[in-house]
């Protein structure tokens, strides 16, 4: 704890109308018997309506469980030792008070009743952190700027969205039809006999992103697409790439890629969207009777895309000759296409593994690759005894020097 840092915290802060109250606790001669009541309501000043004291040591939660009826959802402050704390999302006192050094001016937050200007609409969680995670000119945003502080915050915002989410499934059991998936749908899907386990206190619908209705609607849609337009042709991934010089010229100089996952979420889509127009209007591999997609993240937090793509009848591959027409396993020709070969040898050489480099992280107990490299020369593609394409690479002589060792294409 530098002194010095503190000190210069403390004076950022003399702006902040929470940092403010809480400092003037101090002149309080006794905080034994005080508590705090922070008004949830998004109209009232909350500078203005809080009640003095508090102690060092606070616990914070919504409401008193030994009360009959529900009281204002207020958040009350106590000086006990040990409790918990909490804040309820949607209050607009939470991101001031969860991130002061992000909203120094102790800025409201999202709330339940915040409206759009000259609309009779609410905006909901997402609408309002998404334009708080704007990339604007000539405005420079202390959020996108905090590093590893953003990414707790964009974590930390995701919840809260997701609780939104939940919340709004709970209070609406009765407008989603609850009583059609506690009955015989669900039962028959999971083969259950047992009439007592049919049903669930809260149930979530195919529209809730990412439960388990929702993830067995989009297998049974991928399911219903192979069924009517035959099994897959093309099997296409698209991994994020850091040095994008689309994401790199937006980094500032002490900026670092990993801690603007807004920025790198934002190019990628943009990507995303070019290749969908590349395949599907553009029709580069011929024309698609049907497709499926899912992105997910890497361990590194990098996102990628995977594609299942189905031609039609007359633009299907049948012969090993057709996949070399899209698909190579060898050096490109550096003359002919020196964008295409930079990226190969940067991105798509394995190893050196095996002889080369037997200390390899894919070498085996046993001694090989665990992804078979190096593999054999082949004159010609051909389809392998598990149906797979054997692709051909062809021993041209062309090697590249890769970490240190001259790697050819096998």
């Amino acid at each position: 704890m530098d002194p010095s840092v503190i000190a210069q915290l403390m004076d950022i802060l003399r702006v902040n109308p929470y940092s403010r109250f809480f400092r003037s606790l101090g002149d309080l001669p006794s905080l034994e018997c005080q508590k705090i009541c922070i008004r949830s309501d998004p109209g009232l000043d909350q500078r203005v309506y809080n009640a003095p004291t508090s102690s060092e040591v606070a616990a914070i939660w919504v409401e008193d469980d030994t009360l009959d009826q529900i009281t204002p959802r207020d958040i009350f402050v106590y000086n006990h030792v040990g409790g918990s704390h909490i804040v309820q999302y949607y209050y607009g006192c939470y991101d001031p008070l969860q991130y002061p050094l992000l909203f120094p001016f102790g800025d409201i937050g999202w709330h339940q009743v915040f409206r759009r200007k000259r609309k009779d609409s609410f905006v909901s969680c997402r609408e309002y952190y998404c334009y708080k995670l704007q990339i604007r000119e000539n405005i420079n945003s202390i959020l996108l700027v905090s590093g590893r502080l953003l990414q707790q915050f964009v974590v930390d915002m995701y919840i809260k969205i997701e609780t939104s989410r939940l919340d709004y499934f709970r209070s609406n059991q009765q407008h989603i039809r609850s009583e059609l998936y506690q009955g015989i749908v669900d039962s028959i899907s999971v083969g259950e006999t047992n009439a007592s386990r049919i049903g669930k206190r809260i149930i979530l619908p195919s529209s809730f992103i990412g439960g388990p209705r929702d993830m067995q609607k989009r297998y049974m849609e991928a399911m219903t697409l192979v069924q009517r337009y035959g099994k897959p042709d093309i099997f296409l991934t698209i991994t994020c790439n850091p040095n994008w010089k689309e994401i790199s010229a937006e980094l500032k100089p002490h900026e670092e890629t990993q801690n603007r996952p807004d920025l790198i979420a934002r190019v990628f889509k943009a990507k995303l969207e070019e290749l969908k127009d590349q395949l599907f209007k553009w029709e580069i591999f011929g024309k698609v009777s049907a497709y499926v997609y899912v992105i997910e993240h890497q361990k590194r937090g990098l996102p990628h895309a995977h594609f299942l793509i189905i031609l039609r009848r007359d633009w299907k591959l049948y012969a090993p000759e057709s996949f070399d027409q899209i698909v190579s396993a060898e050096l490109p020709d550096k003359n002919k296409n020196l964008h295409l070969y930079t990226a190969v040898t940067k991105h798509m050489m394995h190893g050196p593994c095996g002889i080369l480099n037997p200390a390899n992280v894919c070498m085996k107990r046993n001694g090989h690759c665990k992804n078979s490299y190096p593999r054999q020369f082949v004159r010609n593609t051909t389809i392998g005894n598990d149906c797979f394409p054997i692709y051909r690479r062809a021993d041209d002589k062309k090697v590249v020097k890769i970490r240190g060792h001259d790697l050819d294409n096998r």
